[in-house]
């Protein structure tokens, strides 16, 4: 009689879309290939595990609690959170005293996640049935060796290695915040900014005040309106995270990190679609000879780009009081932020 192993998957919230129900069928069918001695049964689970920012140890521990729950042999852990070993970023940890093994999405990079993800769940079940292949290190130890008699380091390639994975975990965790929805989810800032950008573009006075400006007043214009929009975003509703714990505080840098790039990309994004809509809005209602009496001269397309310009700085201005009219849960839904809203939406999830 063949013997079943039974082992749960345990996604954050948020993480779904990234983790579909039926990865964890294709893990079950991929570690029938890899072990087809045992039969393999998966379940999916949508569970927060502990509250951010939080050490390896917590979620290792709390994990385990939930093995022994759901009876199963074995727990896979796919988190949004960064998993740090000796101060380096690391994609995964394996504890096969708890029989739990974790994996951080965002440090699998930006792209082909699912395809990494897949082959890095059945790795760290390798891992936990201790089958480790050792292979990969015994290369490297022999380059040490040769590399040490040459008498070359190897730090420079280290100090490297340990920057691109702090940039690949940076770029991962904007990835799974999706900063082109930021715009999207924040009405009240849509709303003020489309209603600036309508009035200026019917508004004589700010047609002559654009025409008069310089290129380079337009560029600072433009950078202080998208600088006071990302803070006011950042800022009212309380996104930065402090904390005083100095065993989380790297996790943190990195969320505050991850929220800045985030609202930042969601915010330029916000100004390149306001420019656009004005510029055919100044396009459509502004005829060329009513515009060229205002401001005194013949006008041409570089005109109306400048007006759209000056105009979406404005506009992106008003975006910026209108973020602050929003809830602060409605912003926090917007832009990542590691705390009450997913610990809102796990309650809620763990009430049905």
């Amino acid at each position: 009689m063949r013997s079943t192993v039974r082992l749960g998957l345990i996604v954050a919230p948020k993480l779904e879309r990234d983790v579909p129900p039926e990865l964890a069928e294709q893990l079950a069918e991929d570690l029938a290939r890899r072990h087809p001695s045992v039969d393999w049964r998966t379940e999916l689970v949508v569970d927060r595990l502990v509250e951010p920012p939080a050490r390896v140890t917590d979620i290792l521990e709390d994990a385990r609690r939930r093995l022994l729950r759901g009876h199963w042999h074995l727990a896979l852990v796919v988190t949004d959170l960064p998993l740090r070993d000796n101060g380096r970023p690391v994609a995964r940890r394996a504890s096969r005293t708890h029989g739990v093994a974790l994996v951080s999405l965002p440090a699998l990079g930006p792209l082909n996640v699912r395809a990494r993800l897949r082959r890095a769940l059945v790795e760290l079940v390798d891992e936990l049935l201790g089958r480790v292949d050792r292979e990969a290190n015994d290369v490297l130890r022999e380059l040490t060796a040769k590399n040490s008699e040459r008498g070359v380091t190897l730090r420079p390639l280290f100090v490297t290695a340990v920057l691109f994975s702090h940039l690949r975990l940076l770029l991962g965790m904007v990835r799974a915040n999706r900063p082109w929805r930021l715009v999207a989810r924040l009405y009240a800032a849509l709303i003020a900014a489309l209603a600036v950008g309508a009035y200026g573009v019917v508004t004589s006075d700010i047609w002559r005040l654009s025409i008069a400006l310089d290129w380079w007043r337009l560029t600072i214009t433009s950078a202080v309106s998208i600088a006071i929009t990302i803070a006011t975003v950042i800022v009212v509703p309380g996104l930065w995270e402090q904390t005083s714990d100095p065993r989380v505080r790297g996790q943190v840098v990195l969320f505050n990190l991850a929220t800045a790039t985030t609202v930042t990309l969601g915010i330029i994004s916000l100004y390149a679609v306001l420019f656009l809509l004005i510029l055919a809005g100044a396009t459509l209602v502004t005829a060329p000879h009513t515009f060229a009496q205002a401001v005194g001269r013949d006008v041409d397309f570089a005109d109306y780009a400048t007006l759209a310009w000056f105009v979406a700085s404005l506009a992106t201005i008003g975006g910026a009081l209108g973020s602050a009219l929003e809830s602060e849960d409605a912003v926090r839904a917007a832009a990542y932020s590691s705390s009450t809203t997913e610990r809102d939406d796990n309650a809620e999830r763990k009430n049905r």
